[in-house]
This record gives structure tokens, sequence and C-alpha cells, in this order.
């Protein structure tokens, strides 16, 4: 039986690595593409079993020739500017590469006639500032972004609709909330926190651990959860359809550090960073799964204690690479 193929964009980030792993589990044949001989660290593992093209998603061009040639059933769309913090200071950018490169890819897939699926993964940044703020969202919550990349990731994903609708691309739209786990880069609140609390220990860092506002709320799951969600949405999924992957539990970014400091053997002040406050920030966030457990059997199998555990052992192990 020949295996199910893949082709995923960002292979080489954070949620992209995790995917890469879920899918060659499963039995797919997964190709990536890589950005400007960017790093592969978080690939390492499992390097020998990928085919890696370079790719840069913002030349229409080379999009189309990508996919003409290795023909993928599947396409996950995950390359973009992925911080919420890093979208203010990169607006042109993020505009630029969230909605430009994902239309290039969209207009290089309608040439693909053997596509199953483009998957587009999208964020519940688009909710933005809402009412009742403390409401459990669901897929039919209108879009109110309120940072450049909740803004960017609300006009690709209509415009992957607008494939759906005007061209019959068979698509599937991802909506995760806040994720986290190992490989995650620091420019995140949980691999920010934990990255200080292994400077720390190791004496590189006085103990004094910088925050930004720890009021927000946010409903976190674990990415190798969150990427079964993304097989699942390509496996099961409905063309054109939405599908919310969360916990539907919020939990305030100061519980998630008071966690990540017991886990810790150090004595540890906090100390509040005004450069890490953000001008507009969403208070809650909290997302229903019903529809993608009820529609795709999705589950979660990680608790937040696990994905902290992991996600601080993670950053003690890199440091320690650089001792």
């Amino acid at each position: 039986m020949k295996k199910s193929s893949a082709l995923i964009t960002g292979i080489t980030g954070f949620a992209g690595s995790f995917l890469a792993e879920e899918l060659l589990k499963h039995g797919y044949k997964v190709s990536g593409t890589v950005y400007n001989n960017e790093p592969t660290d978080n690939i390492t593992a499992i390097k020998k079993d990928l085919q890696l093209v370079a790719l840069d998603i913002l030349k229409a061009e080379k999009c189309r020739r990508v996919i003409k040639k290795i023909k993928p059933d599947y396409i996950f769309h995950l390359a973009a500017i992925a911080s919420v913090g890093q979208s203010f200071q990169l607006e042109r950018l993020t505009f630029k590469i969230n909605f430009e490169g994902t239309l290039n890819l969209l207009d290089a897939a309608r040439d693909n006639s053997g596509l199953k699926k483009f998957i587009f993964i999208g964020s519940a940044e688009c909710y933005g500032i809402f009412e009742p703020k403390g409401k459990t969202l669901t897929e039919k919550q209108p879009f109110n972004p309120v940072s450049p990349y909740g803004v960017s990731k609300v006009a690709a994903e209509l415009l992957t609709k607008y494939y759906t609708l005007h061209y019959h691309l068979p698509t599937g739209i991802a909506r995760p909330f806040n994720h986290s786990g190992p490989r995650q880069n620091e420019h995140f609140v949980i691999p920010a926190f934990a990255r200080q609390i292994a400077l720390i220990e190791t004496g590189r860092q006085g103990p004094v651990i910088q925050v930004g506002d720890l009021t927000p709320e946010r409903d976190l799951s674990d990415v190798r959860d969150i990427v079964t969600g993304y097989r699942l949405i390509a496996e099961k999924g409905e063309s054109g359809e939405v599908y919310q992957l969360s916990s539907g539990r919020a939990v305030s970014i100061k519980k998630v550090l008071d966690t990540l400091l017991k886990l810790s053997d150090k004595t540890i002040k906090v100390k509040t960073d005004k450069e890490r406050l953000r001008k507009v920030d969403i208070p809650i966030l909290r997302g229903s799964n019903r529809k993608a457990v009820q529609k795709l059997g999705f589950r979660l199998r990680y608790g937040l204690e696990d994905t902290l555990k992991d996600t601080l052992n993670y950053w003690r192990n890199q440091l320690a690479k650089t001792y």
C-alpha cells in the first residue's frame, strides 16, 4: 500500500518538528521546507527520514516548482512569524510572510491535482478582545485581532476559505490556542521562564527572574497534542471547516511561573521588566475543543505539569551543551 505523503512548511520549527515526528510515526512519507539554511537542530533525530527542500515562501514561482516536484497528498502550512510579541517590532514583515506566503502556497497547491488537503494553521489570537472577557470561545466567535500577528492570521485564514469557495481547493483550518513544550524558543512566555530558571541553576544568571504581565490567563496545551490535532484535521476534517485545538481551561501566567519555580531547588525572586509588557494584551483566552473532540476524536494526553517539566528539562539540557 502506497504511503500518504505530506509536505510541511516550517518543518525545522517548534511545532513543525513535532508534526514531522507525528506523521512519520503514523506511516507518512514526510517532506519539509527549509528557509535559507536555517538551523535543523530540532529535526536532527529524524533528518535521515525526511526529504528537505530549500524554499522562501515569498517566491511564488519557487513554491509552484517545489509542490509540483513533491506532489504531496497533504500540505501542512506552518511557516510564519509566530511570535505575537515579535510581530509588534516586525509589523510589515509579519503581514508579508504570514499573508503573502500563504497566498503563494495556496496558489501553488491549486496546480497539484492529487492534493487531498491543504491544512492552514491559524491562531486563537484572531479573536483578540471580546466581551464578556471570561467566556469560553467557539469556532463561531467573531474576529477582533489586536496584534499584527493576529491580523495576519485572520487575513490568511480568510484567504484559505476563499480558495476553498472559489477554486474548490480541499482545505482544513486549525485554530490552535496557546501551546508549548520542548524546542519552543525564548520569545514565548513558558520557554522564556524555563530558560531563565536553567540559567540561574547553572549560575549564569543571578537569582532573579525577569517577567512581564503575569495576570493574563491562557488556554495552554502541549505541542505534542496540538500536532496530533493537525494530523486529525488532515485525515478526518471536512474541507473548509475550522477546528479549535485547545484544552478548554484557562490558567494564569502567574500559576505557570509558580509551577515552574517549584520544579527548581533554587530560591528565585521575581521582578517585572517593563520591556516585556505589551501595549495591548488579551486578558483571558479559553476555547472549547468540543468540535475537534466530537468530529475528529481529538484528546489531550499531556497535562500542564508534564509540559512545564519537559520544557524546563529541555532548557537544562540545551544550556548544559554550552556550559
